[in-house]
């Protein structure tokens, strides 16, 4: 099988992730002496500098990790929860009865620099001035525009003239937006992170401690202390279409800490899947996999009708189940082991015939009752306003177009230690930035839904159901696969395929990231304005027209996108001593390095 280019193989080290120069970056630190986290952590402040309109400092990642040495794999949640004045009650106060996608109400603790910094502490072993001195160099120096970039800075150009003159001052070109090839700077994002750098050394010439500093320059310093200016004081125009002040303040930043946690986990033949918990969406594919292990996918053609069916329908029902049953663990009951139990998933199977559902089917898990009401009754008029901001999260067009997205990041040293993270929010058009600092905040605030009965109801200190969703598979129980891709909604559809071409159907990494894809849109969004189209099945254009007429004919409400439109996966996996890569080639920024 063809590929747009080779599945990396090396038994050194393989860094995959979204955008090449975060790719060179975590390469450069594995060839300097650090591991995978050391990599990782640099990669993931580059990708803020590199990818300012899919992540930011201001954003939150979840990570799945493997220590070799510890011989354990763990989630590292880096989501900040709600502020302690984001209660419903205050909502409504304010008229509204979603949370806005964009600006500052919608704001949760940003925890991505807390959580790179714990990963640096616990696991890594450079310096706190060498995992962030990539980062500073390409905020001082500028990242190439590319198409992407431009196009979003342009589609909230007025915006930026007219109300967030903050962001326009970083971001605008005398009053316009950067042409494509031009070189986009940010020096006030690296006189903040010297500036956090100088501090924390002032503290101690110890490494360790120098970490610790740093996270408290971070949650109660002079970076707190400029958040809570701007966010309990600057009015600031959302797509509400109204201005508000935000909610957050300092003491929610310096009462939140970043967290490790033990994996969601489902058997798939000599697979063990692992996933966040069920504050994030991860178990949804997990649930996928527990519906399609009996029906012997690999009898079917990847790109026929037969398989794409089947899958679609899984998703359907494990994304009901999302709808209806996930949420942060700490505060709401969530039935996640009977969610993912065997005879769970046989009771869900039973529901899949040879049509299209058109139909919203929770199941009902130790006899419980689903409530999804709020979830199938959002207002998806984007108003007056709409057309003035980006859509709240990085959604897929009908035509497979990605509007807004995030990124990723896979690596694997020599040693067996592994890395997949997801990191997101604090886009540049989410919200304005905070002049002092350079960055803007993450409106992830905006996954909550203002209904007390919802298991994914705004309350203050919840995390929110999130779509960020790394993966890491084990095979015969041994570290084997680190996987993922930004999308939404569809992060875990497209790492389903991508899990599946691999395992059922012999692909390599990169033929499975090159493979046709495609995404159900059946359930609700996740992000403003929450919309959902029953049986909406978005595929690929390379896909066969037999097998888009045969579903067609089931009852799908096929929409054909662009014949290379879907997923920005990438890959890495560990086969004894052999390392292989993979990334995607679609929006050509996707780059596995290795050897």
């Amino acid at each position: 099988m063809f590929t747009t280019r080779p599945e990396i193989t090396g038994s050194f080290g393989v860094v995959a992730t979204t955008h090449w120069l975060a790719s060179a970056v975590g390469m450069g630190v594995l060839e300097r002496g650090g591991n995978a986290f050391d990599a990782a952590v640099a990669a993931g402040f580059v990708l803020q500098v590199a990818e300012p309109h899919l992540n930011g400092p201001g954003g939150e990642f979840p990570a799945i990790i493997h220590c070799a040495t510890e011989k354990k794999t763990r989630v590292l949640c880096a989501q900040g929860t709600a502020p302690r004045a984001a209660t419903i009650a205050r909502f409504r106060e304010l008229g509204l009865n979603s949370v806005p996608g964009s600006g500052v109400l919608s704001a949760t603790v940003p925890g991505s620099f807390d959580g790179w910094m714990l990963l640096l502490r616990d696991y890594g072993t450079i310096s706190l001035r060498d995992a962030l001195a990539p980062a500073i160099y390409y905020a001082n120096a500028g990242i190439p525009v590319l198409p992407k970039i431009a196009a979003f800075i342009g589609r909230v150009e007025r915006l930026f003239n007219t109300e967030w003159a903050s962001s326009g001052d970083i971001y605008l070109n005398k009053g316009r937006a950067p042409e494509v090839g031009s070189f986009l700077k940010n020096p006030k994002l690296g006189d903040t992170y010297e500036r956090i750098i100088a501090e924390a050394e002032q503290a101690s010439g110890n490494r360790v401690v120098q970490i610790g500093a740093a996270r408290r320059i971070w949650a109660e310093g002079f970076v707190a202390d400029a958040i809570d200016r701007f966010y309990t004081t600057e009015r600031v125009l959302d797509s509400s279409g109204n201005h508000h002040v935000g909610l957050l303040c300092g003491d929610d930043l310096r009462d939140w800490t970043a967290t490790y946690e033990a994996p969601r986990t489902i058997e798939y033949h000599d697979y063990t899947v692992c996933k966040t918990d069920f504050w994030g969406q991860g178990p949804a594919l997990l649930q996928a996999l527990g519906i399609l292990q009996p029906m012997e996918l690999a009898k079917f053609r990847a790109d026929g009708p037969d398989f794409v069916h089947l899958v679609v329908e899984a998703f359907k029902l494990a994304f009901a189940d999302r709808e209806a049953w996930y949420g942060d663990p700490l505060h709401v009951d969530v039935p996640g082991n009977t969610l993912l139990s065997p005879a769970y998933a046989t009771l869900r199977r039973a529901l899949i015939s040879d049509t299209a559902s058109l139909e919203m089917r929770p199941g009902h898990p130790d006899g419980r009752t689903p409530n999804i009401e709020a979830n199938m009754n959002a207002d998806n008029d984007l108003g007056d306003i709409g057309h003035y901001f980006s859509l709240g999260e990085p959604t897929v067009q009908a035509s497979g177009e990605v509007r807004g997205d995030t990124v990723h990041i896979d690596i694997i040293d020599r040693h067996g230690n592994m890395v997949s993270a997801t990191p997101s929010g604090g886009w540049l058009q989410s919200a304005p930035v905070i002049p002092e600092l350079g960055f803007c905040l993450n409106t992830r605030g905006q996954m909550f839904w203002l209904d007390e009965n919802s298991q994914s109801a705004l309350a203050p200190g919840r995390r929110p159901r999130t779509t960020l969703s790394p993966s890491l598979a084990l095979r015969d129980g041994t570290p084997y696969l680190a996987f993922g891709t930004p999308g939404g909604d569809q992060q875990d559809q497209w790492q389903t395929l991508l899990f599946l071409n691999h395992v059922e159907h012999g692909m390599n990494l990169q033929q499975a990231i090159d493979h046709p894809a495609f995404h159900s849109e059946h359930f609700p969004v996740s992000f403003w304005p929450r919309i959902n189209r029953p049986a909406r099945l978005v595929m690929e254009g390379r896909y066969p027209s037999a097998t888009i007429d045969e579903l067609t004919k089931r009852g799908h409400d096929v929409v054909v996108g662009d014949d290379w439109s879907e997923g920005r996966l990438s890959a890495a996996s560990k086969d004894g001593d052999i390392l292989r890569a993979a990334a995607n080639p679609r929006g050509m920024q996707g780059y596995a390095i290795g050897r």
